[in-house]
């Protein structure tokens, strides 16, 4: 299923490009420790302008920007994937249950409404407000308000799936509840599944950034939104030309990932929805 998923996505022009932006940078966050210049937290003279040695010059403790850009990499890419891995598990797994089980069902509806009915940002602005900040306290955060909107739309599709012919054939033969779901049910998902991991990417990017720019992420962390966090404390920024090199590449990094995952989550969209598959013909 994966395997077949990911041929038709680099078939797909617009998800070939995603995919290609996204690689480059996953690479850069694999590769940080040897395409740093210098080692994480090394000072050296502060607010050096771009140079040889430093070619996105340094911030205003001395610290190399470059070296910070991909640390940040890191940092923002592994949130990343695993708040979305676990939501998007967490929320296809309990969605596809609750589908077939259908008590359950209207259970989980009622706490999906109940976290979909907040904003997430601002919910998570509020809570972050009274918890210790830490990379573990956002990935907490991102899996605990990331499921509900997994859960509901899997849940749809699956209560679609359910309805098939070839479901009711195969209760008719005695199959048991959990065979329906594990093989069957869930299999049926994957795709939209695969299509919400890129979306929930997507948003813990943008997310994570954003507390780490309101102050709520953990200041001993090298992530770009620290990074953005940090430059905008200085009180020279937009008035001097450090800004293209302290605040511009780690904004045109998020950019270009975001991008990327735009791209590729566009490409999905066209794969598992026939009408757009047909109007792109």
């Amino acid at each position: 299923m994966l395997l077949a998923l990911w041929r038709a996505c680099w078939g797909d022009g617009l998800a070939r490009v995603g995919l290609l932006l996204l690689a480059l940078a996953l690479c850069a966050a694999l590769l940080a420790p040897w395409l740093a210049p210098h080692p994480s937290r090394t000072m050296f003279d502060p607010l050096s302008p771009p140079s040889a040695a430093h070619p996105l010059g340094t911030n205003d403790l001395g610290y190399d920007l470059l070296s910070e850009l991909l640390a940040g990499a890191r940092t923002s890419l592994t949130l990343a994937t695993a708040a979305a891995l676990s939501s998007t598990l967490l929320g296809t797994v309990l969605g596809t249950v609750a589908a077939y089980h259908r008590r359950l069902g209207w259970a989980l509806l009622r706490v999906v409404d109940v976290f979909l009915s907040v904003p997430r940002l601002a919910l998570m602005v509020l809570v972050a407000a009274f918890v210790r900040p830490g990379m573990g306290t956002l990935l907490g955060f991102f899996v605990l308000f990331g499921w509900p909107s997994v859960a509901r739309i899997v849940y749809a599709r699956a209560l679609a799936e359910g309805q098939s012919e070839y479901i009711e054939a195969t209760q008719a033969v005695g199959a048991s509840g959990r065979r329906i779901v594990w093989r069957h049910l869930l299999p049926a998902t994957v795709p939209l599944a695969f299509t919400r991991f890129i979306a929930e990417m997507q948003h813990v990017i943008v997310a994570e950034a954003g507390l780490s720019f309101m102050g709520l992420g953990d200041p001993t962390t090298q992530s770009w939104g620290m990074t953005l966090s940090h430059a905008m404390r200085y009180p020279a920024l937009l008035i001097s030309p450090v800004w293209r090199w302290w605040a511009l590449p780690p904004g045109l990094a998020i950019t270009l990932v975001c991008l990327a995952l735009t791209l590729l989550q566009l490409g999905l969209d066209r794969l598992t929805d026939p009408r757009l598959a047909a109007m792109n013909r």
